[in-house]
């Protein structure tokens, strides 16, 4: 397992290399002048050129990738165009709120999509798996946004049970949390279901059956074990999913987090950040996706042995 995670790691830096320059394109071809939003409205043109030349906005575009890209090397990714401050500060003040909403909502999704999974398939065609069946449907089918609106009304400023916007107390976490991790937890349940009704028809299922186990022993250690590899590698895999959806969550909720300031900054053409948080929501997808492997090694020997 130590080689296969070393492989992967080794492998990020190119990852990285091969995403930066179609972002540092992409970025570069968005509507407005970055050079006049920081001379101001009311700049002359000859300010706005002298503030270009500063930026080095000048310069060739093969050029200007150079120098972001030496810099990135070196851990420095330049200074926001909106607010002048270094870029890993604007990032690093704002990532623990991503991060800690992100790990509670997959914690949420995880829990609550395997418990569901493991009852619809247990009752399969009687009236709990119905239920939950049709919850997935609900749950996928609905707008984070719309869902995150609804939330607010309710809890927010009808019930007044929850804080509206921003971030800080334990309580500003759920319906952000529970927003960002519906569509997941109905995905986990939906493949946990599809994966333990495989699981069940096995037949080291039916000999643990044979044997006079007691059906939870034989739910839990047998067919759930062997169901949560697939579980496990889709959550990971749909981890870049959840980042998206962070973005739209935190605009919502008013949240500190990154996805609010990539917004920002698309907004007030801020190169730096754009490119900063891209590639660390590469750096996330590619370090979760190792996460999924390694966890299902750690469930399934065979994996490891290979």
């Amino acid at each position: 397992m130590g080689r296969m995670v070393l492989r992967r790691l080794l492998g990020l830096p190119p990852i990285l290399l091969a995403v930066s320059l179609p972002v540092f394109a992409a970025v570069r071809v968005l509507p407005g002048d970055p050079a006049r939003l920081m001379a101001g409205p009311e700049a002359t043109q000859d300010a706005v050129d002298a503030m270009r030349v500063r930026m080095g906005f000048d310069r060739p575009f093969l050029v200007q990738y150079g120098r972001c890209l030496g810099g990135v090397l070196r851990g420095d990714f330049g200074t926001s165009i909106r607010s002048k401050r270094p870029v890993t500060y604007e990032v690093g003040i704002r990532f623990p709120y991503t991060l800690g909403l992100a790990l509670l909502a997959y914690a949420l999704a995880l829990l609550v999509g395997v418990l569901a999974g493991v009852a619809a398939a247990v009752t399969r065609g009687r009236w709990p798996d119905h239920l939950v069946m049709l919850a997935t449907v609900l749950a996928a089918s609905m707008a984070n946004f719309w869902l995150a609106l609804m939330g607010m009304s309710l809890f927010a400023v009808q019930l007044r049970w929850l804080p509206l916007l921003g971030a800080g107390s334990w309580s500003h976490y759920v319906m952000p949390a529970v927003t960002l991790g519906l569509l997941p937890a109905a995905l986990v349940a939906r493949m946990t279901r599809s994966a333990m009704l495989e699981a069940i028809g096995q037949d080291y299922v039916r000999t643990a059956r044979a044997k006079g186990l007691r059906p939870r022993v034989v739910m839990l250690r047998h067919a759930l074990r062997n169901a949560l590899i697939p579980v496990v590698v889709t959550v990971g895999l749909n981890f870049g999913g959840l980042l998206g959806g962070a973005v739209v969550t935190e605009s919502v909720f008013n949240w500190p987090g990154i996805g609010r300031l990539l917004v920002d900054s698309v907004r007030f053409r801020d190169y730096p950040v754009i490119q900063c948080i891209t590639l660390l929501a590469v750096t996330a997808v590619v370090l979760a996706n190792l996460g999924a492997d390694v966890a299902a090694a750690a469930i399934d020997p065979r994996i490891r042995t290979e």
